[in-house]
């Protein structure tokens, strides 16, 4: 017996502080104005996506003690952002990156039911914790936590945020006009938290919301981040969006859930994925190889390569060899909030793995961070992209994908008016929203629905 179709979860990512935006290309907008957020959200809306997420960088990064002016820097407060979009869109989620390390629980809690409110259940929280000192000085504790004391404290502050959420039943506003009662139960809200990391007891000031708790997306790919995800997220972000990568993570975040008293599709797996698209397979390719030189120009090639040499490599031609003297290894860095740093744990070990690439290809330093970094997941037409995207989802390597355009803010158009089409005829993608909520969108049950109610899509 052949096992059912899933259907494909869509979602469009608003790119942030990072690379894959060609924020040079005289097609791209601004990350600040309004007008780009509305026009990406409103494409994904129009598109039938799942929802649209922001990520958030909490400093701006530096490289040899100045500011990294190579990413796209200064994008609005996501709360502000979102909640502002929850006025132009109506079916459309509204998933934000909100750190667990520099937050309150009761404060946290309180902008996502909030947002929930505003949006008719749309809202989403992504759960992250901060990795390094530099991004705590910008705030009152400053500092960083060791890797098992961060989920550690993430851990206790969704559960904590969860207890806010779950204080209010949903029944106690009675607004009886006749009698003048307005609650049914005067202690509506109340709570008490005491554990390691929150000591905190008091009312809950904002009743419970339509979708009784946000939906809640992790991003960690240790293990401890997998295991945190199998025990509380709805849906896990992922970089491993090819076959055998993908399929691995799939089969191993999946198998953890049981422990939980879960089932497989209480937790979707959604790895990020850039695409590029052209009228055929060949132009695609084409315009594919152009975009990767946009995206790392000779500056951002000598940039990258710093962050492993962990040296000032300003003399070096980015189209000449890579150095011939080795990384300095040492706990100061040269590149500070840059996540790829932790990446290249034996750095003498890479870079000698990099200068032969380099030598059997022919390789000069542009050559390379092009050729070793992140490539397009799906390269192709409009038909072999949409292929792909269902041949990988029916494959088990994902539950769907969040879509990273190299062009803000109308990169998302021309995938929106070709791709998913397509999709829609192969009957894996919605034509219509069939729900109100994001939990209706991605098949979730909602927290007061006895477990087995809802069939997910």
């Amino acid at each position: 017996m052949s096992k059912p179709l899933k259907q494909i979860h869509l979602a469009a990512h608003f790119p942030g502080v990072n690379n894959t935006t060609v924020w040079s290309d005289p097609a791209a907008g601004s990350h600040i104005e309004f007008s780009s957020f509305t026009h990406f959200a409103k494409t994904a809306e129009r598109a039938k996506f799942d929802f649209l997420f922001l990520a958030e960088g909490l400093r701006l990064r530096e490289q040899g003690g100045k500011i990294y002016d190579l990413d796209v820097v200064g994008r609005p407060d996501t709360f502000t952002v979102l909640a502002a979009l929850a006025a132009v869109t109506d079916h459309l989620g509204l998933t934000g990156t909100i750190n667990s390390t520099f937050n309150e629980p009761y404060e946290v809690a309180r902008q996502f039911a909030s947002l929930d409110h505003l949006s008719g259940g749309r809202a989403a929280w992504n759960v992250v914790t901060s990795w390094d000192a530099f991004t705590g000085e910008n705030f009152r504790r400053g500092g960083f936590l060791p890797q098992d004391e961060r989920y550690s404290r993430a851990k206790e502050f969704l559960a904590t945020a969860n207890e806010l959420f779950d204080s209010w039943h949903g029944d106690e506003i009675l607004a009886d006009q006749t009698t003048g009662t307005f609650l049914s139960d005067a202690r509506a809200g109340s709570f008490v938290h005491q554990g390691a990391q929150f000591d905190i007891h008091g009312q809950f000031n904002v009743p419970r919301s339509p979708q009784g708790r946000p939906v809640i997306f992790q991003a960690g790919e240790s293990d401890e981040g997998r295991e945190f995800a199998a025990s509380s997220a709805d849906a896990i972000f992922s970089r491993y969006a090819t076959l055998d990568a993908g399929q691995a993570f799939y089969t191993d975040v999946k198998s953890r859930l049981a422990k939980y008293g879960r089932r497989p599709e209480d937790l979707l797996i959604l790895p990020a994925a850039s695409f590029v698209l052209g009228d055929t397979d060949a132009e695609a390719e084409e315009i594919a190889h152009q975009v990767r030189r946009q995206q790392v120009s000779g500056a951002t090639a000598l940039k990258h390569l710093e962050f492993v040499w962990n040296r000032d490599l300003s003399s070096y031609d980015p189209e000449g060899p890579l150095p011939d003297v080795d990384p300095l290894v040492g706990e100061e860095h040269i590149s500070r909030g840059r996540a790829q740093v932790r990446m290249y744990r034996d750095p003498v070990a890479i870079a000698r793995e990099w200068r032969e690439l380099a030598e059997a290809n022919k390789w000069s330093i542009r050559d390379l961070v092009i050729n070793t970094g992140n490539r397009q997941t799906f390269v192709g037409s409009p038909a072999t992209v949409a292929r792909t995207i269902n041949d990988f989802v029916q494959a088990d390597v994902s539950d769907g994908f969040i879509l990273v355009p190299h062009i803000t803010p109308g990169g998302l158009d021309t995938f929106a008016d070709t791709v998913v089409p397509l999709l829609q005829e192969q009957g894996v993608f919605r034509t219509e929203y069939e729900g109100t909520t994001l939990r209706d969108h991605l098949g979730l049950a909602h927290p007061d629905e006895p477990r087995g109610e809802r069939v997910a899509s």
